[in-house]
């Protein structure tokens, strides 16, 4: 099922499937990406994602083909893997580079770009994260300041989330002028007396595309939801604290650099808009 990818325009055998020395992507993490979760057969949010990587392309100046076709190529490619079989879950990674020119920082105008895509089995966390939460640690925010392009130069969120997981952490929370950003890879969210609250959508955040569907669940639910800035102190001091994200999708998160998040366990909104995830979504 897995052992075909898509390589601008063909679809074959992984074991087929190389890189040129002098991609852009490969010598200059020149490229944007997209990671989309298959529920059942069904790419979730998959316009969004498509809307969100034609985005990423237009802030670099990529020669972006147009969405539809992007849109019938993903088709196309899941179609041929059977992904939309809904025997397994899965997700969908697609990567965009600038193309394939002589080194040099200044690109050329023009350059055809390289579409990458690929399936994998999307292997569902320990339940146990779900229904007891997980441990975070907080670190310096050391990224660029266009973290809304979803870019492959991720080497700053690869160390971050290297230190988490030397830590016993599930995810490294990021910190910038003493606020919380978000995760490596994923968004964060506070509960105060009953509020729903997540730093603003500014540079230094990707809106991702689990935020926004949680964000939709929660007012839909009759809950107050604000996009404010939170500080190291007010994320340590609230009642409930959660990530979201393509793969975390609905996290609780119980501890933070040892500090016991309200009870110490997932707290009650927080499981309610997990649950009405998963009902969404699968």
């Amino acid at each position: 099922m897995y052992d075909k990818v898509y390589r601008s325009g063909e679809i074959i055998r992984r074991s087929e499937a190389a890189v040129d020395i002098e991609d852009r992507g490969f010598q200059f993490a020149d490229g944007i990406y997209e990671v989309v979760a298959i529920w059942n057969g069904s790419p979730f949010r998959l316009e969004e994602h498509l809307q969100r990587l034609m985005r990423s392309g237009r802030e670099l100046d990529f020669n972006m083909p147009d969405i539809g076709w992007i849109k019938e190529e993903c088709s196309d490619y899941l179609e041929e893997i059977n992904c939309f079989s809904g025997d397994r879950d899965s997700y969908l990674y697609i990567q965009v580079s600038r193309g394939v020119s002589p080194r040099s920082h200044a690109y050329e105008d023009g350059l055809e770009p390289e579409i990458i895509m690929y399936a994998r089995e999307l292997e569902p966390k320990p339940e146990e994260y779900f229904s007891r939460g997980v441990r975070a640690i907080l670190l310096p925010d050391e990224r660029w300041s266009r973290c809304y392009i979803k870019s492959v130069a991720l080497l700053p969120n690869v160390m971050a989330k290297k230190k988490a997981k030397k830590a016993g952490a599930y995810e490294s929370i990021l910190v910038r002028d003493g606020f919380i950003t978000e995760g490596t890879s994923s968004n964060v969210f506070i509960v105060e007396a009953g509020e729903v609250i997540t730093p603003p959508a500014t540079n230094y955040i990707l809106n991702g595309i689990t935020r926004r569907a949680v964000l939709e669940i929660a007012e839909k639910l009759g809950f107050k939801c604000s996009r404010e800035s939170v500080s190291r102190q007010r994320l340590l001091a609230a009642d409930e604290v959660f990530l979201t994200g393509t793969t975390t999708e609905v996290m609780p998160v119980v501890e933070i650099d040892e500090f016991e998040i309200g009870e110490g366990s997932p707290g009650e909104i927080t499981s309610r808009l997990q649950e009405e995830y998963w009902q969404l979504c699968r």
